[in-house]
């Protein structure tokens, strides 16, 4: 038989490896279904000096690498595939690969990541790290009194072409449009036109991107006249927005416009048991550090929803003779003394009824399955089955007319 996971990560970037590691150190069964070399995009970036604790001669492989290591130390199988469809319909979800191989987990923490959207210039992805980046925030101060350009011109491009400015000689703007006209909001516009170190060329686009080892010149072509134009650069920053990996998840989980997954803080989707995490998730920064954060929480959420689930299934789901479930909070007199009259009935019964008592505060995740809204809230089942319920307060003697239901 197929091996169950407790949970299945699908992507290895450095959200899926954080999570990897979280899972695996609670003592979960925890795979990362990753296509190629672990890591991500942070894999391809040569020097990372924004990672915490990593600054000296630290390259994006490297610290990767440790990752990777990190969740194999603590018994994170690492598989390989690419996964092209997902069933979440069921308590087990499944996962589907390119090869046609399928994938179970009680959990899955999805972590596709994303891509920068490629021109595909001549040049640009045989330079892309050497000179083509994707991020100032990234690689910024690699470029400090340098000459660079900027591809882009909404509110990301403009917004980062200023931040460049901290570091280069220079940011020369690529504008597709009439001069005097950006696709930002007009507040960044009217700095970035008061920036003394911001350079414009209007109604032109990249055509190349020139260099050996590193980008050296860029080939400008103006859209009017069709003339092309070389200047000398050290740096060519990519502005275009970003494409998140997750076609295969469409009408599977909640999915934003722009293909991102919608999370909530503990990185819960819509679905239960199924989590978002790193830069394919809504989200305001992508970077390594806030990927691996999504991770951790990611992985601490799945434990806590397979305790919860475990321990539901084992006293409701599994048990052998009727359940009355009981949703309370502490907070909630009215739901203590609730406990009390159902404990009465229950001993009554001499062990033919059983009772089993859920915190709502504790028991998020079951509660919202049962849509459980008023407190007190009793669910009877039988052999797995729901029998009937009574939300809100009762007397001992509607529990006893939903035990005849049976």
């Amino acid at each position: 038989m197929a091996e169950i996971y407790d949970i299945l990560v699908v992507g290895g970037g450095p959200g899926g490896l954080a999570a990897g590691i979280y899972g695996s150190r609670a003592r979960l069964k925890t795979a990362i279904l990753e296509k190629g070399r672990p890591g991500g995009q942070a894999a391809s970036t040569m020097e990372m000096e924004n990672y915490p604790g990593f600054y000296k001669e630290s390259t994006g492989p490297a610290i990767m690498q440790e990752f990777a290591n990190h969740a194999e130390h603590f018994g994170t199988a690492i598989l390989k595939g690419v996964a092209v469809d997902v069933d979440f319909t069921g308590p087990v979800k499944k996962v589907i690969t390119r090869s046609g191989e399928t994938h179970e987990a009680h959990c899955v923490i999805l972590s596709p990541g994303a891509e920068p959207r490629s021109l595909n210039i001549k040049g640009e992805g045989k330079l892309r790290g050497k000179g083509v980046s994707y991020c100032a925030t990234c690689d910024a101060d690699f470029f400090e009194e340098l000459d660079v350009m900027v591809v882009g011109n909404g509110d990301a491009a403009i917004e980062e072409a200023m931040y460049l400015t901290k570091f280069a000689e220079s940011v020369t703007v690529i504008v597709i449009h009439d001069e005097g006209i950006l696709d930002c909001n007009k507040a960044s516009a009217e700095k970035a036109f008061k920036n003394s170190k911001i350079k414009w060329i209007w109604s032109s686009v990249l055509d190349e991107i020139k260099g050996d080892e590193l980008v050296e010149s860029v080939v400008i072509k103006n859209i009017k006249t069709n003339e092309l134009t070389e200047m000398e650069t050290n740096g060519v920053f990519f502005f275009v927005g970003t494409v998140p990996k997750t076609e295969f998840l469409a009408g599977k989980i909640e999915l934003t416009k722009q293909g991102y997954i919608a999370t909530n803080d503990l990185m819960e989707t819509n679905v239960p048991g199924v989590y978002g995490v790193g830069d394919a998730r809504d989200k305001y920064l992508r970077q390594v550090v806030t990927a691996a954060a999504d991770g951790a929480i990611a992985a601490v959420a799945a434990e806590k929803y397979l305790a919860e689930m475990e321990s539901f299934r084992e006293q409701v789901l599994d048990a052998k003779t009727p359940v009355l479930l009981a949703f309370w909070a502490p907070q909630v007199e009215e739901s203590i003394a609730a406990i009390g009259v159902l404990e009465s009935v229950a001993e009554k019964k001499g062990g033919a009824i059983g009772l089993a008592k859920l915190d709502t505060y504790r028991n998020k995740k079951t509660s919202a399955t049962y849509n459980v809204e008023k407190i007190p809230t009793v669910i009877l089942f039988n052999r797995g089955e729901i029998v009937g319920r009574i939300d809100g307060a009762f007397t001992a003697a509607d529990v006893e007319a939903l035990i005849g239901k049976i």
